[in-house]
């Protein structure tokens, strides 16, 4: 009788449990909230497994040419701007490498940031229904995408890898050192997108926005051209952030000397250090984006 009634106790006790929600701001308790992104990022990794599989499978099941996209893009682009130097309609100037292989290499580097900052958005605007319908961890979802950009990245060191034999480009032991100047670009070009993500969820026009930012970015950065040394364009492209993330990985995989590594390291920490906000920003503006798209 007395383990009876134990029982039925331990049973209401479980039923009376429930969840508290207040108004109360999460950044009251900076520890908690810190504890439990890092709880949910770590739980958040087999469901993030599985959607990079899903959605790695559904992207080229679907297509005709298949991972064969991943290297278009930067051979059209060398093609197109090699005939126009070779005709004489732009001067490029003097590249360190082939011009054919250095349009190519950092066409396919550009491409990797541009793909790490729309990771973000992509990944919260396609998962809208299933983020109203489910709880789960939201940091899922970016990691999902960061994995399909880093699986796209390895098809272009294909092509990458092929250029140099092709061109006969010599290495240095530097090469070594590229994953880590490669992780710093994408996670800066995630930093961007994790801050436009939940804005991104609400206003459709802000991907297409991007998209014509991009675009401009891209004149600004030293993709087809080599750094420029005069003028007031020569400014901009050196203040660019995204010129000392390229610039150093490819220097990296070629000639080892890096001739801009103040300009790296400071894009790199503040990289970093704003990767943490734009975290802190995703987290807690998603909840407020869940309850837009579900009413």
């Amino acid at each position: 009788m007395n383990s009876n009634r134990r029982r039925s106790r331990s049973s209401s006790n479980r039923l009376a449990q429930s969840v508290l929600y207040t108004s109360e701001s999460q950044l009251r308790h900076p520890g908690l909230l810190w504890r439990s992104m890092v709880q949910d990022l770590l739980a958040s990794r087999e469901l993030a497994w599985r959607l990079l599989v899903r959605d790695i499978s559904a992207k080229y099941r679907q297509s005709a040419l298949g991972i064969l996209w991943a290297i278009i893009p930067p051979v059209v682009t060398a093609a197109g701007f090699a005939f126009a130097k070779g005709s004489g309609l732009i001067n490029i100037g003097t590249t360190d490498l082939p011009y054919p292989a250095y349009v190519m290499f950092t066409m396919s580097l550009w491409q990797t940031f541009v793909e790490a900052l729309n990771a973000p958005m992509q990944a919260v605007v396609g998962a809208k229904a299933m983020m109203a319908r489910v709880n789960f961890p939201r940091e899922a979802l970016v990691l999902a995408k960061l994995g399909e950009v880093c699986f796209g990245f390895a098809i272009k060191l294909v092509l990458i890898i092929g250029l140099f034999l092709w061109f006969r480009i010599p290495v240095t032991w530097t090469v070594l050192l590229t994953p880590v100047a490669l992780i710093h670009l994408i996670l800066f070009g995630t930093m961007i997108g994790l801050f436009l993500a939940p804005i991104g969820a609400l206003y459709s026009d802000l991907l297409m926005g991007i998209t014509l930012l991009t675009s401009v970015w891209f004149f600004l950065t030293p993709v087809v051209y080599p750094v420029p040394t005069d003028g007031m364009f020569g400014v901009i492209v050196k203040l660019n952030p995204v010129t000392p993330l390229i610039l150093t990985l490819r220097e990296l995989a070629t000639t080892g000397v890096v001739t801009n590594a103040n300009g790296f390291w400071v894009v790199s920490v503040l990289t970093l250090l704003g990767l943490l906000v734009a975290w802190l920003f995703y987290r807690l503006a998603m909840p407020y984006v869940v309850e837009r798209i579900s009413s």
